[in-house]
């Protein structure tokens, strides 16, 4: 029976572009069943590989790679987690918090793959309904990182009521609320100067985003917390984006509701690096201090 890779990449990036087709060759000698989104089949220029639909692209698939930076990681997880197949990312980009192995790492990546050596580890997600009326239209999505409300019009501040399980926190005024995981909490929650919290831990954040506020401070939660976000009657327009991809209007008094996912996203390992040499590498920590080591 054929092992089945998907393979997703930034094919606007001609550097990524080789570095998939060196990986689909290496997979297809090896006996797996390569598969491309069908958007992307003429940009890789590899014969043998399969196309599919975004719809059912890793369904079957034991692994998924994501070659390229965060943003080609985020897009290949919409594709792996409602399939629940293991995804796999090669930094091809800059920072690429999200990715397990480096671009001088590939050759031995794509061996580990081969030979199964390699551990999948889940992480917590969001789900986030939206009610843009009164009983009236209701977006639903989800998110790896974060899902944030924001204002729309750039002059404007944007009123925002939070409620925490159900009972009331604090009104904003503020650029926004980011919710985030602890997945995301070296994303754009780490921006607007959250914590940064270890992927094991099961935990859920909110960071406001530039709040005109007394109490205005990053909070970390329980799992099993709802966040409750609604956009006041009298304020502006706001934008739901999940992840940075999936992006809604949303009108005044419109309530958006964000709690834990109910699919994980797996994500494969092939080291026990700890999180902490991670953290170091990624942000270029100064281990040292300024002043430099002291034995």
């Amino acid at each position: 029976m054929s092992r089945i890779a998907l393979l997703v990449t930034h094919t606007g990036r001609r550097r990524s572009t080789e570095h998939a087709r060196t990986v689909a060759n290496d997979l297809i000698r090896a006996g797996f069943e390569v598969r491309v989104v069908a958007d992307e089949v003429d940009d890789l220029e590899v014969p043998g590989v399969v196309p599919r639909s975004d719809l059912d692209a890793a369904d079957g698939a034991e692994i998924v790679f994501a070659l390229g930076g965060d943003g080609t990681f985020l897009r290949a997880a919409e594709l792996a987690r409602p399939a629940k197949a293991p995804l796999l990312g090669i930094n091809l980009g800059k920072v690429g918090f999200l990715a397990e192995a480096e671009i001088d790492d590939i050759d031995q990546a794509v061996r580990d793959v081969v030979n199964r050596n390699y551990t999948v580890d889940e992480r917590l997600t969001l789900d986030v309904r939206a009610e843009l009326t009164p009983g009236g239209r209701v977006v639903e999505s989800w998110a790896l990182n974060e899902v944030s409300v924001e204002k729309g019009q750039r002059a404007q501040m944007l009123e925002l009521l939070v409620d925490v399980d159900g009972r009331p926190l604090s009104r904003y005024g503020c650029d926004g609320v980011v919710c985030a995981t602890p997945t995301g909490s070296t994303a754009y929650a780490f921006s607007g100067g959250g914590p940064v919290v270890w992927p094991e831990v099961e935990a859920l954040l909110l960071v406001p985003i530039s709040a005109h506020a007394l109490f205005s401070r990053p909070l970390v939660t329980a799992p099993t917390s709802t966040f409750t976000l609604t956009v006041d009657p009298f304020t502006t327009l706001a934008v739901l984006c999940c992840d940075g991809r999936r992006v809604y209007d949303l009108p005044p008094g419109a309530r958006v509701t964000v709690n834990r996912g109910t699919l994980p996203v797996r994500i494969v390992r092939l080291s026990d690096r700890p999180f902490t040499d991670r953290l170091v590498a990624k942000f270029g920590l100064p281990v040292d201090g300024w002043r430099g080591g002291r034995i």
